[in-house]
């Protein structure tokens, strides 16, 4: 045996010796961390960064006519779009600046439907289209609160603390005098404390930003930025960014905001995210503290996002529920929805009730 083959033997055992105490060496560094509770992180193969308008007629909950039909036909979606087309053609039109005032008492009204950006159609899951967003229970609805639930949301209504859009109780009330002095006095406009969270510019209404999150009549874009450690989603209203944390832990109970607390983690192709550790008033209507939402992002065959929502809050519903909606890929831009900005209709709706006071102590 030659010198270099020598040499070229004693090398190739020295590095194999040294790749298998390394190897040794992995195993042992990684069953400590197992045993302390290490989790190896799961790096995403798909990439959900990008534009999503979420935008659609099809209502969140099954109108009650379907039963627990949960598709439509080809011909039943086609009716439902056009019949959205002419009703926006007609309630598009210019306002008549010649029109008289509305009568006393009555709904002024706010915009035309020109600011109305619900969708053009009825969305579809593997090429079927859907009477409902939900889709657990069967009948496409919301479960009936428990009577935990129930109680707390009549305490919220006696109080007039009007916290979501719906419910209101203040809806078909008249709007001409102060009639809330005709009771104990308390009213729904006595601090801007009582009014709902998407009108004094805090968090979008109808859960807009969630979780979970849902359609709303405008303002339907989502962006979503995917690091290795973090995912943002950007809600166009009320600009709202929901951070969700990779691989980690959810933060102290005692620790609670208004979206919650996100915490994600990869299945496979899918983003599963897990918030908890909601404020008192969470975006979702009738929903309180112990609200637990699970969703579930991956993208399709046909590149739209698969987005699935599991709602429990066992002191509000008594069953799990939950649906899922597909979110369609744009190349349009976010922009800032500047809320507190333009809110100057906050200021008036309580100057108007004081007005309506001082008319009524006449």
């Amino acid at each position: 045996m030659g010198l270099g083959n020598y040499m070229e033997g004693t090398l190739v055992r020295t590095v194999s010796l040294s790749a298998l105490l390394f190897r040794i060496f992995a195993s042992v560094v990684l069953v400590q961390l197992l045993w302390l509770g290490f989790t190896p992180t799961v790096l995403a193969k798909v990439d959900l960064s990008g534009t999503y308008n979420i935008a659609t007629l099809t209502p969140v909950q099954r109108p009650e006519m379907y039963g627990e039909n949960l598709y439509l036909s080809e011909a039943q979606a086609q009716k439902m779009a056009d019949g959205f087309q002419q009703y926006s053609q007609q309630a598009s039109k210019g306002s008549d600046p010649n029109r008289k005032a509305p009568p006393e008492g009555g709904k002024v009204g706010g915009y035309n439907a020109f600011w109305i950006d619900r969708g053009e159609g009825a969305i579809a899951l593997d090429g079927r289209f859907r009477t409902s967003l939900i889709t657990n229970p069967s009948n496409g609805r919301i479960p009936p609160m428990n009577k935990t639930g129930a109680a707390r949301m009549a305490k919220i209504l006696a109080d007039w603390r009007i916290i979501w859009r719906d419910p209101d109780p203040s809806v078909a009330k008249d709007g001409s005098s102060a009639w809330w002095l005709e009771g104990d006095g308390l009213g729904p406009y006595d601090d801007l404390e009582q009014r709902p969270l998407a009108e004094r510019c805090i968090i979008g209404s109808r859960s807009t930003a969630g979780p979970p999150m849902l359609p709303n009549y405008y303002n339907n874009f989502k962006r979503i930025v995917q690091t290795e450690d973090h995912v943002m989603i950007l809600t166009e209203m009320n600009h709202d960014a929901r951070i969700v944390r990779m691989n980690t832990e959810h933060r102290q109970a005692g620790v609670q905001t208004w979206l919650g607390d996100s915490v994600g983690h990869w299945e496979g192709d899918t983003l599963v995210v897990s918030t908890k550790n909601f404020g008192v008033t969470p975006p979702l209507s009738g929903s309180d503290e112990n609200l637990t939402v699970v969703e579930r992002f991956s993208k399709t065959a046909s590149g739209e996002l698969k987005y699935q929502f599991e709602v429990t809050d066992p002191t509000v519903w008594d069953a799990t529920w939950g649906g899922e909606y597909p979110w369609i890929p744009s190349d349009d831009k976010v922009y800032e929805y500047a809320c507190h900005e333009g809110n100057y209709a906050m200021g008036n709706i309580m100057r108007g009730a004081r007005l309506l006071e001082r008319e009524a102590a006449r």
